[in-house]
């Protein structure tokens, strides 16, 4: 323990003697309600039980009792609001004090403030123990928050020497500079430091004492005040104020009051665990570190100064990348091992930055967006039209899938609401959207532009985007990109944006099948509805992906399937080769790229200069070691695989991966792995400045070798050699028996019972330089290692090809394994043809959910645009309706992105989209009702889809009356059948929709989901009406259903009973109803018709029955 505190523990104790009977009154435990007669410190928070006593401060005071000024505390004595009378001071206490401290002593009292609830405030010395304790309990948890070996917890006790700790002392009696925090604890706030002034304050006392560790947390704070900072201290690293506060509520540990601030620590082997774990809760984090060495410090002018600091790097969602967050652990896990407590990567980590621009002239919303991966290198631009339901937008974000958004600060009403309901959406909170609020003024047009011209005007690397192709760029993407640019800067990742490769348009129609937010969410492609995960999406059933890259790219194909014939028909070529091919070389392959590290992040965490030894090892040998197995496979290549897509991938790839033979040979593997930089380099004659430095290293190891002769003839010991103990090196160990014999002028190092431990004058001037030198040459070598990171980085964009070629044939696998399953055909998809017919098709999801046993029903789809291209389709609720109309859409995505399709035969026309309106559901967020939300997405359909287009309409106009859901659903219906002509499926309960069938009988067919009414409709003993009971057979048949059987269901739902006996009633009567109303109203139009006496006659003798039940029922028919 150091003495300072060791005197701080006794001056604490004695004082306390005296204090501890000053108040009765009742201090609460943390986290309970304060009572007006509960008292609280203002510092700190610490609160002390009845018996306890007044806490003076454990390390801040440095006096004895009797040397303490009591005069100097800057409190106001007053008498406590009690009817208690205080206790007089024992005379055991009061030894050593004159009795005008005692007076003082038994004033020591503070008024009550009216704002903190008339709860007394007692003045503290800033004491940090947890309350409340005894006092021998605070000294000893005091002790052990003050751990040794953490030069910066000192700093401030050593630098401030005689009259500066005497000032200390006096201001930590000086309460009012520490305001309440949220999260219960004390200290400054760094809200409340104004920057400092060079203006005199009229009195001293009213200053803030901080140390020089805390001056430079303030500076470093007001640098980076959006930025929760972890400052490296010795061991560990240290958040101050509210900093801490947030810490420590995010990682569960403890945080205390140290001097000015509330703080909390992490030890530095596990930044990277909880650097993730803030990041994971939405906090930007900043790494703090020192800059200086202690032997290098030591010899320079300013070696009693605070070390240097600065913040070397900064991380949010989107900008994990550096060896601080990539640690050994999660790259040896590859091979299956993983640290359960890292917060692992998303799949995808975009920044996606947003732009609007509003046309005044043509009333057009304009939306700009520019998604950047800093961890894999990707880039994505857009730019498109946009209406007030910003579905366009909502797409691209759910494609895009960002972990963090830029916005402008004055972002549209509309734009906001969207992005709240997708950050939203997620199930875990750690899963949210990050989105951050810039200045409006950095996403107008002139900034940006002078932004990207300034940055793209300095590249001068190979393949870097040229300035003229920047400005050719559409406005609002340029509004994105300058932002972009500005914040990629405040973490050192803005190397990305130069790429030429990097850059690709996010959507463009010739590329790609449209799958809109809705078609991506209501035929979950990339995750279920049920809890937003990935099982049971269509993203699910097709990725078998073994490696990261895999993972991503076959993402990207699901929701983007080609449009272009010669692709899609090069993709079915592969996937059917590596299917049938009985080559073992497809095998060799595939085996390749098991347990594989992220490649893609490896090589552009080298790229952007972030990478650690193991890493670079990693990544650099897996890339050599693909390089060269594909080399030695290029003959069984060229002879045993046709398919175009296949030869051209694994040709290619081999000379792409050169580079990494050469970078791997020059490091030592030991080294590399271990992490040390000095031995890294095996080679050095590529390196001169470190070969100069080894030499000099070497040169005093020789002199202090060359020394012990000396120490042995000094000491009259031939055979002496130096030690090592506890990390000093070239100790002359001398038995206590024989210390006579050790020069005056050697200094000891350490001892024992029996042995001495010395430096001899020499030593002691070689052993700084030998430390300085080390030291230097681990700058030298991180500099070195900085330069070969750079000329690695020079390969990126060729490495980026290759393992964008692995990533393609990761996907290739992946589909193959998809075909392997049971009854699943390449399908034949004809460009110039308007087709859908799928034999024998089924839910590909839902048919693996239920396993092997052949439970799912398969049917029979055929559309034809010159023919039927519509069905009408009803039946009973329940009756597989929704999951038929999406497994054939799921069908035309699977066979557009290349994959086999779950169907014994299926001949597809190429579509352009796919758009769905499904569900019902009203979303708060926009402020939309359930049918606003009903009838905006058919809007959009109705504004978007073609002839070359697959729509589905399940059950539009259920949100409103029947008769006006009837007209919108028959309307809307029309209008495809006759003006757009798309293939479409209808899903709808209601009849009259199916007379659309006699009044287009060549284009449209009514069907139902069969089913067996097993118990009609019966009068109990009691004249109860008993509810029908159905079984589903999920077979598409031709015709309308009559009926949609709901009350089936609400019994299958457990509604009560008698519940449902009044509804079947109530069925039957309202059905008997509309029934009798058809009759009259057909008895009405047959008399209309009759036009002489005869026919009359001879109605009224076919009808005679009919017409006397309807005058009995009816008499104002009669009359």
């Amino acid at each position: 323990m150091p003495k300072s505190l060791k005197k701080s523990c006794s001056a604490q104790t004695s004082i306390s003697r005296y204090f501890g009977g000053l108040s009765s009154c009742t201090v609460p435990q943390c986290g309970t309600n304060k009572s007006p007669a509960e008292q609280q410190l203002s510092r700190g928070k610490k609160k002390l039980s009845p018996g306890d006593g007044f806490g003076l401060p454990t390390k801040r005071a440095k006096l004895s009792v009797q040397d303490l000024p009591v005069e100097d505390l800057n409190c106001e004595p007053s008498s406590f609001q009690s009817n208690t009378k205080t206790p007089v001071i024992s005379s055991r206490g009061a030894a050593g004090l004159c009795s005008s401290t005692l007076e003082k002593l038994k004033g020591f009292t503070c008024s009550t403030e009216a704002g903190d609830g008339a709860s007394s405030q007692i003045c503290d010395g800033g004491s940090s123990i947890r309350p409340p304790q005894d006092v021998t309990e605070q000294h000893s948890n005091t002790n052990k928050l003050h751990q040794p070996g953490e030069e910066d917890e000192e700093e401030g006790d050593v630098e401030e020497k005689g009259g500066s700790r005497f000032a200390a002392s006096k201001q930590a009696f000086h309460f009012s500079q520490f305001a309440n925090s949220g999260g219960g604890g004390g200290g400054v706030r760094f809200a409340d430091l104004s920057p400092p002034s060079d203006s005199n304050a009229p009195s001293k006392r009213s200053k803030k004492v901080f140390t020089p560790l805390e001056q430079q947390v303030i500076q470093l704070k007001q640098q980076h005040p959006d930025a929760l900072l972890a400052v490296e201290c010795g061991y560990k690293y240290r958040f101050f104020g509210e900093d801490a506060e947030i810490a420590a509520k995010e990682l569960n540990i403890f945080c205390h009051l140290d001097h000015n601030f509330m703080t909390c620590s992490i030890p530095t082997h596990r930044l990277f665990v909880h650097v993730r774990r803030l990041v994971s809760h939405g906090h930007k984090v900043g790494v703090v570190k020192q800059t200086e060495t202690s032997a290098i410090k030591a010899s320079g002018a300013n070696k009693s100064a605070l070390f240097a600091r600065q913040l070397s790097a900064l991380y949010t969602k989107s900008t994990l990348v550096g060896e601080d967050v990539n640690p050994v652990c999660s790259l040896g896990a590859v091979e299956g091992g993983v640290c359960g407590d890292v917060v692992s990567d998303p799949p995808d980590s975009f920044l996606l930055c947003i732009s609007e621009s509003w046309d005044k002239v043509k009333k057009q919303l304009t939306v700009g967006l520019v998604a950047v991966q800093p961890s894999t290198g990707d880039v994505l631009l857009d730019c498109f039209p946009d209406d007030a339901s910003r579905s366009e937008l909502e797409g691209r974000v759910l494609k895009i899938n960002p972990v963090e958004i830029l916005v402008p600060s004055d972002l549209s009403e509309q734009t906001h609401r969207l992005l709240q309901s997708i950050a939203a959406a997620s199930a875990q909170a750690d899963d949210r959207v990050r989105v951050e609020k810039r200045d409006s003024a950095q996403f107008e047009f002139a900034s940006a532009m002078n932004t990207a011209t300034e940055f793209y005007c300095h590249a001068q690397e190979k393949g870097s985007r040229s300035l003229s192709r920047v400005a050719s760029l559409e406005s609002p993407v340029i509004c994105c990109l300058g932002p972009l640019i500005q914040y990629l800067q405040e973490f050192n990742l803005e190397r990305v944006l130069r790429s030429e490769s990097s850059f690709r348009r996010l959507s463009c129609e010739s590329e790609g099948m449209i799958l809109g937010a809705a078609t991506l969410r209501n035929l979950e492609i990339l995750n279920n509805q049920t809890d937003g995960r990935l099982k049971g999406s269509l993203l699910w059933v097709l990725d078998h992906t073994r490696t990261s890259f895999g993972k991503r790219l076959m993402r990207n194909w699901v929701s983007q399937p080609l449009t272009d014939p010669q692709s899609l028909s090069e993709r079915q070529d592969a996937v059917q080769e590596i299917l049938e091919s009985p080559s073992l070389t497809l095998s060799s392959i595939k085996s390749l790229l098991s347990h594989l590290p992220d490649l893609e992040r490896g090589i552009c965490s080298i790229y952007h200069k972030k990478c650690s030894t193991q890493e670079f090892y990693l990544i650099s040998s897996g890339l050599s070691r693909l390089g060269l197995e594909l080399q030695a496979l290029l003959p069984a290549i060229q002879s045993q695989i046709s398919s175009a897509l296949l030869r051209g991938l694994l040709l290619d790839t081999p000379d792409l991966l050169a580079p990494a033979h050469s970078h791997l040979k020059v490091l030592n593997e030991k080294a590399a792995k271990s992490g040390n930089k000095t031995e890294l380099f095996s080679d050095l004659s590529g390196f001169p400045v470190l070969q100069e430095r080894r030499e000099q290293i070497q040169t005093v190891i020789n002199e202090i070798q060359d020394h012990r002769k000396e120490v042995r003839l000094t000491l009259k010991t031939p055979a002496l050699d130096y030690t090592s103990v506890s990390g000093q090196e070239f100790l002359i160990e001398v038995k206590n028996s024989r210390s006579s014999t050790v020069p005056p002028g050697w200094v000891k190092i350490s001892s024992t019972k029996a042995v001495g431990r010395y430096h001899s004058p020499l030593l002691v001037e070689r052993y700084k330089k030998l430390l300085q030198l080390r030291e230097q040459l681990l700058l030298d070598c991180q500099k070195e290692w900085t330069n070969f990171l750079d000329q690695f980085g020079e390969h990126y964009h060729t490495m980026k090809r290759a393992i964008s070629h692995l990533a393609t044939m990761d996907c290739l696998f992946s589909l193959a394994e998809v075909a392997k399953q049971g009854d699943y055909c390449r399908p034949e998809v004809c460009e110039g043809q308007r087709q859908i017919m799928i034999r024998d098709g089924r839910h590909p999801a839902i048919d693996l959910l239920m396993g092997d046993h052949n439970q799912y029903v398969p049917n029979l789809t055929e559309l034809q645009g010159d023919g039927r291209r519509t069905m009408i389709i009803t039946g009973p609720n329940m009756g597989g309706k929704s999951s038929y109309i999406r497994q054939v859409a799921l069908i035309c995505v699977m066979a557009q992105m290349g994959s086999y399709v779950p169907a014994c035969e299926a001949r597809l026309g190429m579509l352009d989209g796919v758009y769905t309106r499904m569900g019902a559901s009203d979303n708060i967020y926009k402020g939309r009702s359930t049918f606003m939300e009903e009838l905006t997405e058919a809007s959009e359909i109705l504004s978007r889809a073609t002839d070359r287009s697959l729509v589905i309409l399940d059950e539009l106009g259920r949100g409103t009356s029947t008769h006006d859901g009837i007209a919108i659903a028959y309307a809307t219906l029309e209008y495809f059948i006759r003006d757009v002509k798309a293939l479409t499926l209808f899903v709808t309960h209601y009849p009259p929709l199916c007379e659309l069938e006699r009044v287009y009988p060549e284009h449209v067919s009514n069907f139902h989901m069969a089913f067996l009414l097993n118990e009609p409709d019966i009068n109990t003993d009691d004249g109860e009406v008993q509810p029908e009971f159905i079984t589903f057979l999920y077979q598409l048949t031709e015709g309308a259903a009559g009926r949609s059987y709901g009350l089936n269901v609400a019994r299958l739902a457990d509604i009560p009973v008698p519940i449902l006996h009044t509804a079947a009633r109530k069925a039957r009567e309202l059905e008997n109803t509309v029934n009798a109303r058809r009759r009259t109203k057909k008895l009405l139009s047959d008399l209309l018709s009759i036009s002489d006496r005869s026919s009359l006659m001879a109605w009224l003798q076919s009808h005679s029955s009919l017409v006397q039940h309807q005058e009995n029922t009816h008499p104002a028919i009669s009359e």
